[in-house]
């Protein structure tokens, strides 16, 4: 008689995936860790194949075989509109690792990793920027977040290129003086924006590197450049403009709701960050209640995945209480 997997809980990013097989009373049975979730890269297949890999994994922990007769919840990267939503579940399906499957923005699991209830708004930022919101009884608030095109700003990304364009018109007289015009180069070991901008160019710093300029925003913002202080009021005032959105959509605007912060961005808490979105939040949600989500997003799918199949609360319990 095989192992009976209630939920098959997958969290995967454009980095990684992490998949949890949860029993019928809460108990984490098994977990693996795979590679990134990227199917405009490498097509549906064979991202549906890097997270069959990773369950493969977490199949192996197991002391008999499973039955596939519970819930997959997978909470997953470039899933941003309902269609796509609807396209990777079809392709879920066809693998047999449940009955039912359901497909979410990997931003759900981080918000419902951070609540006791499916209810409240989470705003991730990381190399990207999105929010979502929810209820217990299952509406939803959303925003596409696939970009320019879909009018975000943000993100780690977004604030490294933004950094380059201040410091360079810096440099050159184009624009106001910046410490950004020294700090930037200065974190490659380079003299002047000239030579980053070479570099980046031609191809001596790879563009994959530019992520890390956005710490040196952040340390050039708190050292006093108002360039750069600037451009961090900015991310405070779009994170709380997606917030307060969310939380009018769903009613919660005038009522206490959790307000979570997610992603490398906001999980490093700098100060001119998030005690601004604090201080704006207090202003256009009086009662939302802001803190930084600490609990794994893959927690999150698996109790989306409980509350699919109507556990009872002390199976929700047990299920968190092997994340704390």
């Amino acid at each position: 008689m095989g192992v009976n997997v209630s939920v098959v809980a997958i969290d995967a990013g454009n980095s990684k995936t992490d998949v949890a097989l949860i029993g019928e009373d809460g108990t984490v049975l098994s977990t693996a860790r795979g590679g990134g979730f990227q199917p405009p890269v490498v097509g549906v297949e064979a991202a549906i194949d890097v997270l069959a890999a990773a369950l493969d994994r977490a199949v192996a922990e197991l002391p008999v075989p499973p039955t596939w007769s519970g819930h997959v919840s997978a909470c997953l990267a470039n899933a941003d509109l309902p269609v796509e939503e609807a396209e990777l579940a079809g392709a879920l399906e066809g693998r047999g690792w449940g009955s039912s499957v359901e497909v979410r923005n990997d931003t759900f699991a981080i918000l419902r990793a951070g609540v006791d209830e499916p209810r409240g708004v989470a705003v991730v930022c990381g190399a990207g920027i999105n929010c979502v919101g929810m209820t217990p009884d299952g509406r939803t608030a959303r925003f596409p977040a696939i970009g320019r095109i879909s009018g975000d700003w943000g993100g780690g990304s977004g604030l490294a290129e933004e950094a380059l364009w201040f410091a360079a018109r810096a440099e050159d007289g184009r624009g106001e003086p910046s410490e950004l015009a020294r700090t930037l180069p200065g974190h490659f070991g380079l003299d002047s924006m000239y030579a980053l901008i070479e570099a980046l160019h031609r191809g001596g710093i790879p563009s994959a590197r530019r992520h890390e300029l956005t710490p040196v925003l952040f340390a050039t913002a708190a050292g006093g450049d108002p360039v750069a202080l600037a451009l961090v009021e900015r991310l405070a005032d779009e994170v709380v403009a997606m917030a307060s959105v969310a939380l009018r959509r769903l009613g919660l605007l005038e009522e206490e709701a959790p307000v979570l912060l997610g992603g490398s961005v906001l999980a490093a808490c700098h100060p001119q960050l998030n005690d601004r979105i604090t201080e704006l939040l207090a202003a256009r949600a009086p009662k939302a209640e802001v803190r930084v989500v600490s609990e794994p997003p893959v927690l999150g799918a698996g109790l989306l995945g409980l509350d699919r199949t109507g556990a009872a609360p002390e199976v929700h319990r047990r299920l968190r209480a092997q994340y704390v």
